[in-house]
C-alpha cells in the first residue's frame, strides 16, 4: 500500500516510464522480426540462385565432358589418318618433317601463299622465288628464313 502522495506520484512516474520502455522494446522486437523475415526471404532467394547456378555449372560440365570426348575421338581419327598418309611418305622426308615439327613448335611444313611463307609470314625475295620456281615439282624446298618445308600450290605466286 502506498501511504504518501509522493510515493504514489513516483510509482505513477515509474509505471509511465516502464510502459514507454515496454513500447520501445516492442518496437525493437517488431523491427528485429521484420529484419529476420527479410533475411529469411533473401536467404531463400539466394539459395534458389545458388541452386540455379549449380545446375548451370553441372550442365556446362556435361557439355565440356562431351566436347572433350569429341576432341579425343577426333584426335584418334586424325592420328589414324596421319598413320595412313605417313606410310605413303618416304622415310627421309618424314624424318625431316618430324625434326622440323619438333623444332618449330609443331609445324614442320608451311604453305607458300602469294610469295609468302605461311610459317614465318615472311615474303620470299626474288632469288628465293626463282630457286623455288626452278626446282622440280617433286623436290623438297625449304624456307630460307624459318627452314620449314614449303608446300607449293596454285596460289603460291610462282
Amino acid at each position: 500500500m502506498v501511504t504518501s502522495p509522493r510515493d504514489l506520484e513516483n510509482l505513477q512516474h515509474e509505471i509511465t516510464s516502464l510502459a514507454k520502455r515496454q513500447s520501445d522494446l516492442e518496437d525493437v522486437v517488431l523491427e528485429v522480426m521484420e529484419r529476420r523475415e527479410n533475411a529469411q526471404q533473401r536467404g531463400t532467394e539466394l539459395a534458389g540462385r545458388v541452386e540455379s547456378l549449380e545446375a548451370k555449372v553441372a550442365e556446362a560440365d556435361q557439355r565440356k565432358t562431351a566436347a572433350l570426348e569429341g576432341i579425343d575421338a577426333e584426335g584418334f581419327t586424325v592420328a589414324k589418318e596421319r598413320e595412313v598418309l605417313a606410310a605413303a611418305v618416304p622415310d627421309d622426308l618424314l624424318k625431316l618433317y618430324d625434326k622440323l615439327s619438333a623444332q618449330q613448335g609443331g609445324i614442320g611444313a608451311a604453305r607458300l601463299y602469294q610469295k609468302r611463307c605461311e610459317g614465318c609470314r615472311l615474303e620470299l625475295n626474288i632469288t628465293e622465288l626463282n630457286e623455288v620456281r626452278a626446282a622440280p615439282s617433286d623436290e623438297v624446298v625449304r624456307c630460307e628464313n624459318c627452314r620449314r618445308i614449303l608446300v607449293r600450290t596454285a596460289d603460291s605466286g610462282l
